[in-house]
């Protein structure tokens, strides 16, 4: 059982919420863009989302520059 963190092939965690996953990976970034299967996922909704096995899932981390 896995998943794929940015193409990166890790162990899946039955019931682990999109925050959960976020810390174990250890993204501290203010800024991030969650997409489960190409699905962009709302910040607000990150607590509550379980991440399914077998699934993709792309971390964006957002910068501002010029």
């Amino acid at each position: 059982m896995s998943i794929k963190v940015n193409t990166n092939p890790i162990d899946w965690v039955e019931g682990e919420s999109i925050t959960q996953l976020l810390k174990r990976m250890n993204y501290t970034f203010p800024l991030v863009v969650v997409k489960i299967d190409g699905q962009v996922i709302p910040k607000a909704k990150y607590s509550e989302t379980i991440v399914p096995d077998d699934s993709i899932i792309e971390v964006i981390h957002l910068i501002s520059g010029g």
